[in-house]
C-alpha cells in the first residue's frame, strides 16, 4: 500500500478489495487484546484507533472502560454505534475522523490501543499518526499496537498491508511514545480473499475457529510523564 489510501468506507460497504465483509472482522476482539482486557493492562478513558466494527471499544466498555472510537469510515462508525445502543453502553462513544489528524482530545486518554490499524496507514503518514495520537494521550497513558510481521502475506501481492519488522516499528514508535516491549504475536482473521492469491498461499496455522493465525508484532509503550 505505501503511500495509497485504501477506500475504507467502499471495504465496510464491501464493495472494496474483497469479496465480503472485511476479513478482520472475527466478530471478537482480537485475542491478543483480549488477554490485555482480562489482565486488566487496559482501563480508564480510552481511545480505540481506527475501530472498525469496534468489537475491541464495546469490550472495553463492557468491563466499565469510557471508550472513544474513531474511524474514518461513517459505514463502520454507525455501525458501531448501533451495536453499541444495542448492548446498552453508553459509556462508548464513536466519532467519524481522520486518525492521522483529529483534534479535541488533549491528554485525554489513560490508555490507546491500535488493533491492526498501523500497518494499514500510508508509510508516509504514520508520523502524523503517532503524532496525534501522542496529543490524544494523557502523560503516563499506556499504548498497545497489534501489527502485522513482515512475511504475514506473500510478496507479490499487489494490494497488502504496510508490513513492518522490528526495527521499523521501534524507530517509527520511538520517536514519540517511550517503548516497553514488542513481542511476537499472531492477528487471527478470517481468510482474506484476493483475486491475485492463489489457494494455499495463506498461512496454515489455524485457531480453534477455523482462523487463519498470522504473524504479527504487540508492541507496548508508554507516554513519557
Amino acid at each position: 500500500m505505501d503511500s495509497e489510501v485504501m477506500d475504507w468506507e467502499s471495504v465496510y460497504r464491501q464493495q472494496g478489495a474483497f469479496a465480503g465483509p472485511p476479513p478482520w472482522n472475527i466478530g471478537e476482539p482480537q485475542p491478543e487484546l483480549a488477554a490485555l482486557i482480562r489482565d486488566g493492562k487496559v482501563s480508564g478513558d480510552v481511545l480505540d484507533a481506527g475501530c472498525g466494527h469496534a468489537e475491541l471499544a464495546l469490550a472495553l466498555a463492557a468491563t466499565g472502560s469510557t471508550v472513544v472510537g474513531i474511524d474514518v469510515s461513517p459505514t463502520a462508525i454507525a455501525a458501531a454505534t448501533e451495536a453499541a445502543q444495542e448492548r446498552r453502553l453508553s459509556n462508548a462513544t464513536f466519532v467519524c475522523a481522520d486518525i492521522t489528524s483529529f483534534t479535541g482530545y488533549d491528554e485525554r486518554f489513560s490508555a490507546i490501543v491500535d488493533s491492526t490499524l498501523f500497518h494499514s496507514l500510508p508509510v508516509d503518514r504514520r508520523d502524523a499518526y503517532l503524532s496525534a495520537i501522542h496529543r490524544a494521550a494523557a502523560p503516563g497513558a499506556r499504548l498497545y499496537m497489534l501489527v502485522f510481521a513482515k512475511g504475514a502475506f506473500p510478496p507479490h501481492l499487489e494490494t497488502k498491508p504496510n508490513e513492518v519488522d522490528e526495527d521499523e516499528l521501534r524507530d517509527a514508535v520511538s520517536k514519540h511514545f517511550v517503548i516497553d516491549g514488542i513481542r511476537p504475536a499472531k492477528i487471527h482473521s478470517h481468510k482474506p480473499e484476493f483475486a491475485e492469491l492463489p489457494d494455499g498461499a495463506m498461512p496454515a496455522d489455524l485457531d480453534a475457529k477455523g482462523r487463519v493465525m498470522m504473524p504479527a508484532f504487540l508492541l507496548s509503550a508508554h507516554k513519557a510523564a
